[in-house]
């Protein structure tokens, strides 16, 4: 490769027919003038400068002479590493005359500032929707070829962009750089920090004009409001069910492709969601932070705790609309359902046989793999069932003497 100064370019035919077209006034490409004579001989890139144009080619050389003494990150322009710096200076001069943000880039303050004006002057020319900023509508643009570049080399995920690649390639490493000073507990991302400082602040200033609730911050409002206009935007292709969450739809899709993404690396076992890792993960560490103030009974999720304290309260908030029955849980109607409608979901892969619970399945399954889990402790005979086992121990109960 070198660099040329060329002093005569010629137009084309297709030239002068891209400058002619309204609809295309900047796919001619640059042509040197006597304002900028310094050409790149790669793509045709004008400088008025020849320094500026040797910068410029390290674009496509790849070469980055200017590195950063702190973190050894590497540049192709000295004005690059000055901005660079200010990271670890902390350096934010440039600041927002609306609200308190500031920022070390130019650019950045004007990108935010269009948060203020509400100025989206990039319109996507399939869906109509509109950004702030060109590299925005670059990426929302993958959305529609479906394409995602990005592949991860430790497992078969790909991502529209490479910040969210190299955030996934930490959840491999086990790295969490980013620690709250509150309570120690760290984070892989520093956006979930972020989130995760705001669980420490008692103050929340959104409230809910329909039910009164409070938010820590707007976005949590004008989502919480969807559940009042009953909206939900977001449908399922394969059943039409619908979600107020675009998070919601995707984890819900895993019903019908069968994807279970996130992997316990204690034990292998597969989830569909990362709440439901998260959950498991406290089977291995033991940890059980939620404790009953009645019986002291302690759980490892939250939401075994709130069924537990109904044992204690007796609540049964959920009734069958057929024959009145009550439940203390959502999931125990729904079983009960079944019984009404006859629907047994749960199907045997040997034989034709169908359950109405998946437990009642695996107990069946039992029958063909010939597996028996269950063992007495006083004989050591063994049971495919736990119901057979505890109809046996009653067998020891009666030859214990009085």
């Amino acid at each position: 490769m070198s660099m040329e100064v060329h002093k005569e370019t010629k137009l084309n035919e297709d030239c002068i027919k891209n400058l002619l077209e309204k609809s295309h006034p900047t796919t001619h490409p640059k042509v040197p003038t006597i304002e900028k004579p310094y050409q790149c001989s790669e793509c045709l890139k004008a400088f008025s400068k020849k320094y500026t144009l040797k910068n410029h080619f390290r674009v496509h050389t790849g070469e980055k002479p200017y590195k950063c003494a702190e973190c050894l990150k590497a540049y192709s322009s000295c004005s690059s590493l000055k901005k660079h710096l200010r990271v670890h200076k902390i350096e934010k001069p440039y600041r927002c005359s609306e609200c308190p943000n500031a920022f070390s880039k130019r650019v950045q303050l004007n990108t935010h500032l269009k948060i203020h004006t509400g100025e989206e002057p990039y319109q996507c020319s399939v869906c109509v929707k509109a950004f702030s900023c060109k590299s925005k509508l670059n990426t929302h643009l993958y959305i529609h070829t479906g394409v995602k570049p990005y592949k991860c080399s430790q497992c078969v995920k790909t991502y529209l962009k490479k910040s969210n690649l190299n955030f996934h390639l930490k959840s491999h490493a086990g790295e969490k750089p980013f620690e709250c000073s509150e309570c120690l507990k760290s984070f892989s991302q520093n956006y979930h920090l972020i989130k995760h400082l705001e669980s420490h602040k008692t103050e929340k200033p959104y409230q809910c004009l329909e039910c009164s609730k409070t938010f820590l911050t707007k976005t949590h409002l004008n989502n919480h409001l969807k559940v009042h206009s009953g909206v939900k935007p977001f449908k399922c292709s394969e059943c039409h069910k619908a979600f107020l969450r675009k998070s919601s739809l995707k984890c819900h899709l895993r019903i019908h492709t069968g994807e279970r993404p996130f992997r316990c690396l204690e034990c292998l076992m597969v989830f569909k969601q990362r709440t439901a890792l998260r959950n498991h993960l406290k089977i291995h560490t033991g940890e059980k932070q939620y404790r009953c103030s009645e019986c002291q009974k302690a759980c490892s999720r939250k939401a075994d705790l709130i069924k537990h304290i109904k044992v204690h309260t007796g609540e049964k908030p959920y009734q069958c609309s057929e024959c009145l029955m009550f439940f203390a849980e959502s999931s125990h109607l729904r079983r009960h359902l079944r019984v009404h409608s006859g629907e047994k979901p749960h199907q045997c892969s040997i034989c034709p046989k169908t359950f109405s619970r998946k437990t009642y399945l695996d107990n069946h399954m039992r029958a063909h793999t010939g597996e028996k889990p269950y063992q007495c402790s006083v004989c050591l005979r063994l049971f495919s069932d736990s119901s057979h086992l505890s109809r046996h121990m009653k067998v020891h109960a009666r030859d214990r003497p009085h």
